[in-house]
C-alpha cells in the first residue's frame, strides 16, 4: 500500500532531466500526477558558468512549452534562429535555410541550464508532481495492478505506468531487457562556449569536415554585451584526447581556423565537455505498464539538433494517448493506450534517426570527388524551394501528425 507521504501517481517517472521533467509538467495539465525520481542533484544542473551546453528548441517544442506554462519564463533567454547555413568545409555550394519574414524563425537556442531552472520550478510549483531528487532506485516492479520502484533509502513509490527517462544509459530499458540496434561513429563531440567579435545575427551553421561536423549555435549576447556561440565540435575518437588536452590558446587557434573568420576574433569560454556519439533504437518503446521516452529509446548523432526535440514529440504523444484512455474510463497503464503510443511515434523516430544517420555517413565520405558531389547535390536544393521549405517544415518540428499539445 502506498503511504500518505507518498501516495500512488498516475505516472512513475524514472529519469527527471529536460524531457522527464517536461514529461510531469505536460501530464500535470492533463490532470494526471506523477512521481519524478533522478539520481541528480538540481544544484549542480543548475550551477552558475557559461559552458556552452545549449539545445535548439524547434517551433513544435516551443507550442509545447507554451502549453505547459513555461515559455513566459523562458522568453527572455531564448536567442532565435533567423536562418542556419550548411555548407562542406566553407567551400562554395552552401545551403541558405532563411524562411520568409512572415513565417517565423526555425527555432530558438537556450543554454541547458536555463531550461533545467525553468522546468525545475515548474515543477516545485506542481502539486501533481513528487519530486524525488538525488535518490537512487534499487528495485523496479511491474505487477498486473500497477508498478513500483523502491529508492535506496527504503522508500517505495507506487503508479500506473513506469516511465523510462534516464537516457540513453537507461537501467529501467535494460532490466526490461528491449531489444536494441546500435552502433559507435567512433567520434566524439566536444562542447565549448565562444565569445566572439562579430554578431553572429542569429545564423546557425553547419560545417562538414572529412573528421565529422562543425556546429556554431547562436546564443543571447552576455551581460557585458559579448556576442556568444555555442560550439558542437565532432572529432575522430582517436583524436579526441588530444583536442581536449591543447592548451587554451591552441584549442581556440584549431576552432579558428575553421571557422575561417566568420564571426572574428572568438573566445573559449568555461570548461570544455564531451561525449562519444552513436546510434541506438529499440525495436519496441512499449512493455507491460512501461513506456519509454526520448533518448532511453532512440538515441541520435548531434548533427541536426533533433534529438531534444524528438524527446518531446515523445512527450506529446504519450500524454495525448493517455489523457484520451482516461476520459474513457481507462488507467495509464493501459496495453491497449500504450500500444496506440508505440504505432504513433514509430515511424517518425525512425525517419528522423534514419536522415541524421544518413547525413552522418554522406558527409563523412573522404575526397574531392565526394566532396564535389556533395556540393552539387546541396547547390541543387539551394535552388529549389520546395526542398528548402520541406527541410524547414523538418527543422521547426511541424511536419506530420502532431500532438495536439505542440500545435499552435
Amino acid at each position: 500500500m502506498s503511504d500518505k507521504l507518498n501516495p500512488r501517481r498516475d505516472l512513475l517517472i524514472l529519469g527527471g532531466g529536460l524531457v522527464g521533467m517536461t514529461l510531469a509538467l505536460a501530464a500535470a495539465k492533463k490532470g494526471m500526477s506523477s512521481h519524478v525520481v533522478d539520481r541528480a542533484d538540481p544544484a549542480e544542473l543548475t550551477a552558475e558558468g557559461f559552458d556552452g551546453r545549449a539545445s535548439a528548441i524547434s517551433t513544435a517544442s516551443w507550442n509545447l512549452f507554451t502549453n505547459i506554462g513555461i515559455a513566459d519564463a523562458l522568453e527572455p533567454f531564448g536567442c532565435p534562429i533567423s536562418s542556419i547555413a550548411v555548407t562542406d568545409g566553407m567551400k562554395p555550394g552552401r545551403i541558405d535555410f532563411q524562411p520568409e519574414a512572415h513565417e517565423g524563425t526555425l527555432g530558438r537556442m537556450f543554454p541547458n541550464r536555463q531550461l533545467r531552472l525553468s522546468l525545475f520550478q515548474a515543477a516545485k510549483d506542481e502539486p501533481l508532481i513528487t519530486w524525488h531528487s538525488k535518490a537512487n532506485v534499487v528495485d523496479r516492479q511491474r505487477g498486473e495492478h500497477g508498478v513500483s520502484a523502491t529508492l535506496e533509502d527504503g522508500t517505495v513509490l507506487e503508479g500506473s505506468l513506469m516511465c523510462g527517462v534516464e537516457g540513453r544509459g537507461s537501467p529501467t530499458r535494460e532490466e526490461a531487457g528491449f531489444t536494441m540496434a546500435q552502433w559507435d561513429y567512433r567520434h566524439r563531440a566536444i562542447i565549448a562556449g565562444l565569445t566572439h567579435e562579430k554578431p553572429h545575427e542569429g545564423v546557425a551553421w553547419e560545417v562538414f569536415y572529412p573528421d565529422g561536423p562543425f556546429a556554431l549555435l547562436p546564443l543571447l549576447d552576455d551581460d557585458r554585451g559579448r556576442h556568444r556561440s555555442a560550439l558542437v565540435w565532432t572529432v575522430d575518437e582517436k583524436d579526441a584526447a588530444g583536442v581536449l588536452a591543447l592548451g587554451e590558446r591552441a584549442f581556440a587557434h584549431e576552432i579558428a581556423k575553421r571557422m575561417h573568420g566568420i564571426f572574428g576574433d572568438i573566445t573559449v569560454e568555461g570548461q570544455r565537455s564531451s561525449y562519444p556519439l552513436g546510434f541506438q533504437h529499440t525495436a519496441r518503446i512499449i512493455d507491460h505498464r512501461l513506456a519509454l521516452v526520448g533518448d532511453a529509446a532512440h538515441g541520435m548523432h548531434p548533427i541536426a539538433g533533433q534529438g531534444l526535440n524528438l524527446g518531446l514529440r515523445d512527450v506529446g504523444a504519450l500524454v495525448d494517448v493517455l489523457a484520451e484512455g482516461m476520459r474513457l474510463g481507462l488507467e495509464p497503464g493501459d496495453a491497449q493506450m500504450l500500444a496506440k503510443y508505440e504505432k504513433w511515434r514509430a515511424m517518425d523516430s525512425l525517419m528522423v534517426m534514419g536522415a541524421t544517420d544518413t547525413l552522418t555517413r554522406l558527409f563523412g565520405v573522404p575526397g574531392k570527388l565526394a566532396s564535389a558531389v556533395r556540393r552539387f547535390g546541396m547547390a541543387g536544393v539551394q535552388r529549389t524551394p520546395v526542398l528548402k521549405n520541406w527541410f524547414m517544415d523538418e527543422a521547426r518540428g511541424m511536419s506530420g501528425d502532431l500532438p495536439e499539445l505542440l500545435k499552435g
